[in-house]
């Protein structure tokens, strides 16, 4: 009888002991992946910042004859606030800044004393980011006619895009009628014929318009209908071929590709190349 308790005290204590070891056993710790963490702009467009531009192709304009101003480094733009920390240079890819001296070149050859005046270039895509949420009230399918919709980039943040204007041997922009990052459709190209006959276009702002469009084409770049400024010089899919896009002002970039829409969307992708427009 004793022996039997013995026996039977022996199992109970096997049995206790292999159950503490049984419940010390940790759980596995799940790895838990961090949030990055988004960097300040640097506060200046350094040598070093320039060198990431330059090494995917991003060249400053250095033709004198051609005026610039950046609106986005200041607050006279549709937002009113300045959009660009460090940027202060307008960069291009350096065929596009070769083609627009060309563009000044006939310029030239057609009005002596008249300059080209670009308001942008590159524009990287987190400023892009910034517009198009700045725009929150306009519905998408209207809003990608004046700003392109980040998730599919613009042909800006290729630097290969510019918007631009005309200015007269005095300096002077030509009367467009319609300011530049003018929403209203009498800046759209698209809708000209019905101002010009309203009277809300006068024909000389439409020949102002025209000689910008002939002196830009000449280079081929293309037009868009919603804006007279702005001019692509490839279309989207070749800047998603040939280029890198550029994410901030630090110079970060990264090859791009664009998701599909949907055959049945009604998503506007704001400055895609667009037929031609007299």
């Amino acid at each position: 009888m004793i022996r039997s308790v013995y026996t039977f005290l022996v199992f109970a204590l096997i049995i206790l002991s292999c159950g503490e070891k049984t419940s010390s056993k940790k759980a596995p710790v799940e790895k838990v992946e961090k949030e990055p963490i988004e960097q300040p702009e640097p506060s200046q467009f350094t040598d070093s910042i320039q060198d990431l531009y330059q090494s995917i192709g991003l060249v400053n304009v250095s033709d004198s004859r051609i005026i610039v101003d950046l609106r986005y480094t200041t607050d006279n733009n549709f937002m009113g606030t300045v959009l660009y920390d460090t940027l202060d240079q307008l960069m291009l890819q350096s065929e596009v800044s070769e083609r627009l001296s060309l563009c000044q070149d006939l310029l030239d050859s057609l009005q002596p004393g008249y300059r080209l005046k670009v308001f942008d270039g590159v524009r990287p895509l987190q400023v892009q980011r910034e517009m198009w949420e700045a725009l929150d009230s306009i519905p998408p399918l209207n809003r990608g006619k004046f700003v392109s919709n980040p998730i599919f980039g613009s042909v800006h943040n290729f630097g290969t895009a510019v918007d631009i204007t005309i200015c007269d041997s005095l300096g002077n922009e030509l009367d467009m009628g319609a300011g530049y990052d003018d929403f209203r459709p009498i800046a759209f190209p698209s809708r000209e014929a019905h101002f010009l006959k309203t009277g809300e276009l006068t024909k000389e702002q439409w020949e102002n318009r025209r000689l910008l469009r002939r002196i830009m084409r000449s280079q081929r770049f293309s037009n868009i209908p919603s804006e007279w400024w702005h001019f692509n010089a490839y279309s989207r899919l070749t800047c998603e071929a040939e280029f890198e896009i550029l994410l901030d002002e630090s110079g970060n970039h990264k090859w791009w590709v664009s998701p599909k829409i949907p055959k049945d969307s009604t998503e506007v992708m704001g400055d895609s190349l667009q037929p031609e427009l007299d």
